[in-house]
C-alpha cells in the first residue's frame, strides 16, 4: 500500500480520491499497463471530474467520485498483456476489471457500474445517457485524446502533464489496438474502432452490407430481391 500512497503523493494536488480501494486499483493498473497508458488513464479521471463540474455534478454529492475513478483507471486494462483475452479490448477491459474488484471483496452492484463504465467506453452516444460515473469515464478518455469541450483553466493541462506526461498517448494506444487485433483478428470486428484503426492501417476492405448477409450460412434474403427504387 506504501508504494500507492508515495505515488499518489508524487501527483501533488491533483485531486484523485485516497479510498484504499482507488489506492489498490491504480496500483493494479500500473503494474500491468503501458506507462503512456496508465497515464492517459489517470488523466481520463481528471478530465471526467472537470467536465461533470462544468455540468454541475459535485464529487460524492451527484455521482461516486471513488466509481468514477475505478471506472477511469482501469478502463483501458484491456489493452495489458493480463488482459488481452479473446474479444475488444474494450470488453476483455471491463471483464478484468469486474474480477479484479470482485477479489477485492467490492459489491456486485458496483462492479456492474464499473463494467459498464468501461464496455461503454468507445460508445459515445449510449454512454453519455447512463449515470455519471459511466458518462464521465467516456467523457474524460476523450477529452484527453482530441480537447474537444470546454477549456481547461490556464496551467491546469500543464500541471496534469508535469506529473502524468503523455508519453506519446494516442500512439501508444492506437499500436496496442492494432497490435492486438492483428494477433487476433475477432478482436476487430468490422466498423467498431479497433476494425476500423486495423482497417487504415492494413488498407484492408471492409465488406459490404449484402456480402455479410450473404455469405454462408444465410437465409437467402437477397435471393431473387429486387428493389422498388
Amino acid at each position: 500500500m506504501k508504494d500507492a500512497v508515495d505515488a499518489l503523493d508524487a501527483l501533488g494536488e491533483l485531486p484523485f480520491p485516497r479510498t484504499e480501494m482507488a489506492l489498490n486499483a491504480m496500483r493494479f493498473a500500473k503494474g500491468i499497463e503501458d506507462p503512456a497508458i496508465f497515464n492517459h488513464s489517470m488523466r481520463t479521471y481528471l478530465y471526467g471530474r472537470f467536465l461533470g463540474e462544468q455540468r454541475g455534478l459535485r464529487p460524492d454529492h451527484d455521482y461516486d467520485d471513488e466509481l468514477l475513478f475505478l471506472g477511469c483507471v482501469l478502463h483501458d486494462a484491456g489493452l495489458s498483456p493480463e488482459g488481452n483475452g479473446d474479444q475488444r479490448f474494450d470488453l476483455d477491459g471491463a471483464d478484468v476489471a469486474a474480477r479484479f474488484l470482485t477479489e477485492q471483496g467490492v459489491s456486485s452492484e458496483r462492479v456492474e457500474v464499473v463494467w459498464d463504465a468501461i464496455a461503454l467506453h468507445l460508445t459515445y452516444e449510449v454512454a453519455m445517457r447512463k449515470r455519471p460515473e459511466i458518462a464521465l469515464v467516456t467523457s474524460g478518455a476523450g477529452y484527453d485524446l482530441g480537447v474537444e469541450g470546454p477549456a481547461l483553466p490556464d496551467g491546469y493541462a500543464d500541471r496534469v502533464h508535469a506529473v502524468l506526461p503523455r508519453l506519446h498517448a494516442a500512439a501508444v494506444l492506437h499500436d496496442a489496438i492494432v497490435g492486438q487485433a492483428l494477433d487476433k483478428p475477432h478482436k476487430a470486428p468490422p466498423f467498431s474502432v479497433p476494425g476500423e484503426l486495423v482497417r487504415q492501417e492494413t488498407q484492408a476492405a471492409w465488406p459490404t452490407w449484402r456480402e455479410l448477409m450473404t455469405q454462408a450460412p444465410s437465409w437467402g434474403d437477397y435471393d431473387g430481391y429486387r428493389p422498388e427504387r
